[in-house]
C-alpha cells in the first residue's frame, strides 16, 4: 500500500498534476527503502505501461492515462567518492553531488551531460553550493525530472570535519540538500527521493549522526510521510517468499478457525486480541505461521540495530522452516515454541543480533541435550499442560 501511494505521488508530481515535490524514506534495515526506489527507477524507465504489471492500476489512481517522459538521476553515496574527481566519458570533470546530478540530467534529456553541467560548472568547480533558484531553473529547463538518492548520510560522513576536498565542505553539501528540496517544490515538475537510514549501524560514527541531522531538519520541511510496508503485508512477503502458493484452502480455513474458537473459549488465557473479530482474518493471512511470531519478530526483534526487519525475518524464518521440514514437524501452525533452538543454523540465526554470551544462555536455560527445560521435561513426565517445557522457554525468549 505505501508503495503504491509513492508511485501514484510520483506520477502525480512528474505530470503536473499533483504530489509532493520531496519523499523521504526512512526506516531500519529491511524496511522497503531499496525497493521503493527501485520501483521508481523501473516506473519511469520509458517502457509502456502494458509492459509494468500493476502500472495501469497506478495511472488509473493518479488520474492519468499515460506515463510523462521522465529524466532520471541516481545518486549512491557510496559509490561516489568526496576526494576523487570523475571524467566523463565526453570529458567533463565532475566533482561534487550537484555537479554529477547536473551532468546525469543533461545527459538523460538531450544525450549532452556538459551542456547542463555548463549550468553550474563554476559552483562545482568551487565546491560551493548552488542556490535553489539556479537548480529550480535547471529543472525547468531538463525536467521533468526525478532525482532519487540513496546512502547520501554515508557520503556526508566522509567529508565531515574535512576541508580542502573536491566535492566541497560539509556545510556546502549540507546547503546543497536545502536547495535542493526548495528547487524540487519550486520547479513544479521534479521530484526527490532519498533514502534515510534509521539504525546506528547505518549511520555510523559522529559524522553520520550530524549528517542524518541535518538532513532530516531540511527534508521535514518539505518532505511527504513514507510509511514501510505494514505488518500484515509483511505476513504476505514472508509466506510468498518461503512457500508456495495454498491449494487446500478448507484445510487452513479449518486450522485457523479451530485457532480462532478456542481463544474465543478460553477468553481468560489469551490476549484480548486474540478475541477480536478480525483474528482470524490475521491467522489467514500468516498461515502457516502464527501471527504472534510475526508480531515479535516485527515489533520486537526488529528494534535491534542488526536485525534487518523483513530481511530478517525471511533469514530467521528460512532456517527455522527447514529445520522442521527435516525434522518432519507435523504442526497445525509454526508457532514461537516450535524455534528449533538446538539447531546450530537456527542457533546461529538468532544469536547473531545479539550481544556475546547468548549462546551458553540458551544451552543452560532454554533448549539443548543439557538444557535444563530439557531436563525437566524428562523427570516429570506429568506436568500436564506444560509438559513440554522447551516449547514454554522457547516461547519466553522469543517474546522477550
Amino acid at each position: 500500500e505505501s508503495l503504491k501511494r509513492l508511485l501514484v505521488g510520483a506520477v502525480q508530481r512528474l505530470s503536473g498534476t499533483g504530489g509532493d515535490p520531496v519523499v523521504q524514506l526512512q526506516t531500519n534495515f529491511g524496511g522497503g527503502k531499496t525497493h521503493s526506489l527501485i520501483a521508481l527507477y523501473h516506473l519511469f524507465s520509458g517502457k509502456a505501461p502494458a509492459e509494468l504489471p500493476g502500472v495501469e492500476l497506478v495511472l488509473k489512481e493518479a488520474g492519468v492515462r499515460t506515463l510523462p517522459q521522465v529524466r532520471r538521476v541516481v545518486l549512491v553515496g557510496n559509490r561516489l567518492s568526496p576526494g576523487n574527481p570523475v571524467t566523463k566519458p565526453d570529458g567533463t570533470v565532475v566533482r561534487t553531488l550537484w555537479g554529477e546530478m547536473a551532468w546525469q540530467l543533461g545527459r538523460a534529456a538531450v544525450g549532452n551531460g556538459a551542456e547542463a553541467y555548463a549550468v553550474l560548472a563554476d559552483e562545482d568547480r568551487e565546491g560551493i553550493s548552488p542556490g535553489s533558484e539556479k537548480l529550480a531553473r535547471l529543472f525547468e529547463r531538463y525536467g521533468p525530472a526525478l532525482v532519487l538518492i540513496d546512502e547520501w548520510v554515508a557520503y556526508a560522513r566522509q567529508i565531515y570535519g574535512k576541508e580542502g576536498l573536491p566535492a566541497g565542505s560539509f556545510d556546502a553539501n549540507m546547503t546543497f540538500a536545502q536547495s535542493l528540496t526548495e528547487a524540487a517544490r519550486a520547479a513544479k515538475n521534479a521530484l526527490v527521493v532519498a533514502s534515510i537510514p534509521a539504525s546506528d549501524i547505518e549511520i555510523g560514527g559522529e559524522g553520520g549522526r550530524a549528517a542524518l541531522e541535518r538532513i532530516q531538519n531540511v527534508f521535514s520541511r518539505v518532505e511527504s510521510v513514507w510509511k514501510p510496508a505494514t505488518s500484515t503485508e509483511s505476513f504476505e512477503i514472508v509466506r510468498r517468499r518461503l512457500f508456495q502458493p495454498i491449494s487446500d484452502f478448507a484445510a487452513r480455513d479449518a486450522v485457523c478457525r479451530a485457532f480462532a474458537e478456542m481463544y474465543q473459549n478460553n477468553r481468560a488465557e489469551f490476549p484480548p486480541e486474540c478475541r477480536e473479530a478480525n483474528y482470524e482474518e490475521r491467522l489467514r493471512s500468516a498461515y502457516p505461521i502464527h501471527p504472534e511470531f510475526f508480531d515479535r519478530l516485527y515489533e520486537d526483534w526488529s528494534t535491534l540495530d542488526r536485525f534487518q526487519r523483513t530481511r530478517g525475518v525471511l533469514r530467521l524464518m528460512a532456517a527455522i522452516i527447514h529445520e522442521l521440514w527435516l525434522r518432519q514437524d507435523g504442526s497445525l501452525l509454526i508457532m514461537p515454541g516450535l524455534t528449533p533452538l538446538d539447531s546450530p543454523p537456527v542457533r546461529f540465526e538468532i544469536i547473531r543480533y545479539l550481544p556475546e554470551g547468548w549462546s551458553a544462555v540458551i544451552d543452560r536455560d532454554i533448549d539443548g541435550t543439557n538444557s535444563r527445560p530439557l531436563h525437566l521435561d524428562s523427570g516429570n513426565p506429568n506436568l500436564g499442560r506444560y509438559s513440554d517445557c522447551r516449547r514454554v522457554a522457547r516461547t519466553v525468549f522469543i517474546g522477550s
